[in-house]
């Protein structure tokens, strides 16, 4: 007798599902730590929480949580739409910037056609190919970042998106914005092009591209964001995306009602006014990075450059090595299944926790020594 589960497509039966940062609950109970111990520095989350502003406007939402939310996002994208100098009709809310990646496949793949994405990037971007039955074309990444002229050569016929994750997770480079609009202008009109820039805000000003400016003169260009990092608000899971009305109106037409919950939309509002907050977590970022990035040289350890909220670095046996940090309390993430089994990537923190896994790292070194 068939299984039921044979009749789903093959290419849905072959997909590995996404491997989220383990939660510290979850290592607390393998290894009965105290959670209150354990430092998470997994899945690029900003230590400072949420701001104030949306802890306020959280609290306020949660009077009307028995209805449902306003599955326009009207508010939302009224201030978005100020802030980016958008019209509306340009505005696609999603259930984290994921969402909004996967509303773009869904609109422009199929069975036949194809996506072009780097070696190293984003996990989501074979993921939603795959899941779409589409073809992925992974383009072999140059110093660990995007090659941008071979993934403009890479394009072929059936090719209908590109994705291009500007700074990279996990590798946390960056292409320079001469860089992204020569490759804008070398893609035909007739494929999609996703700029992801989820960590845009950790970018100082000098390094940042007018992204949205260029949405006037390529109708094919999606940029997303995200309100996960800088913003903190990983927990409530909410982003955008920003396009031309008709490409925005067609994600708009297979994104699932009411996707954005009230208490998400309140806080994702509130929290794009609070300029303090966000110019804090980039101070913090930086002092941060500079910390890290000064300990692993002081022990030796080859890191990639980041522009991100994060490092990726090399150990070698990065599984030996993930598993005795774990067993100290301290989280990080494999990135393996990004083609990087030698490397692990850590989340810049608060300075305590920094140096709590830098001391981690230098005492499995000692012992490895030993």
């Amino acid at each position: 007798m068939m299984n039921i589960c044979d009749l789903a497509p093959e290419y849905i039966r072959a997909i590995a599902p996404y491997q989220p940062g383990k939660p510290i609950s979850e290592l607390a109970r393998e290894m009965g730590l105290d959670e209150a111990k354990i430092i998470k520095l997994a899945s690029n989350e900003n230590p400072l929480g949420p701001s104030p502003m949306a802890r306020q406007a959280m609290e306020r939402a949660l009077a009307e949580v028995h209805l449902y939310p306003d599955g326009n996002g009207f508010e939302l994208k009224a201030a978005l739409s100020r802030h980016y100098r958008v019209a509306p009709d340009q505005i696609v809310l999603g259930n984290g910037s994921n969402d909004v990646l996967e509303l773009a496949a869904r609109v422009f793949l199929k069975p036949g056609t194809a996506a072009v994405y780097s070696q190293h990037a984003f996990a989501v971007y074979p993921l939603v190919t795959q899941a779409m039955g589409s073809e992925g074309i992974v383009v072999p990444a140059r110093n660990f970042g995007h090659d941008l002229e071979a993934m403009g050569r890479a394009i072929t016929p059936e090719t209908r998106l590109v994705f291009v994750a500007n700074p990279n997770n996990p590798t946390g480079t960056l292409a320079a914005p001469a860089e992204l609009l020569a490759f804008l202008k070398g893609v035909s009109r007739d494929v999609a092009v996703v700029l992801d820039e989820a960590y845009n805000e950790y970018l100082p000003d000098d390094l940042k591209g007018d992204s949205v400016a260029w949405l006037r003169q390529f109708p094919n260009l999606i940029i997303t964001r995200s309100f996960s990092k800088a913003y903190g608000l990983a927990g409530l899971r909410v982003g955008f995306g920003l396009a031309e009305p008709r490409v925005a109106d067609l994600m708009n037409r297979v994104r699932q009602p009411f996707n954005v919950n009230s208490v998400a939309q309140a806080a994702a509002t509130a929290a794009l006014e609070d300029r303090d907050f966000v110019r804090r977590s980039f101070q913090i970022n930086r002092a941060g990075m500079a910390q890290i990035a000064t300990g692993l040289r002081r022990l030796g350890i080859e890191y990639i450059p980041s522009f991100g909220n994060f490092l990726s670095f090399r150990v070698g046996d990065a599984a030996g090595v993930y598993q005795k940090l774990l067993r100290q309390g301290v989280i990080v993430r494999p990135i393996g299944i990004y083609d990087l089994p030698e490397h692990l990537r850590v989340s810049i923190g608060l300075e305590h926790e920094n140096e709590r896994f830098l001391q981690a790292l230098e005492r499995i070194i000692g012992e490895a020594k030993c």
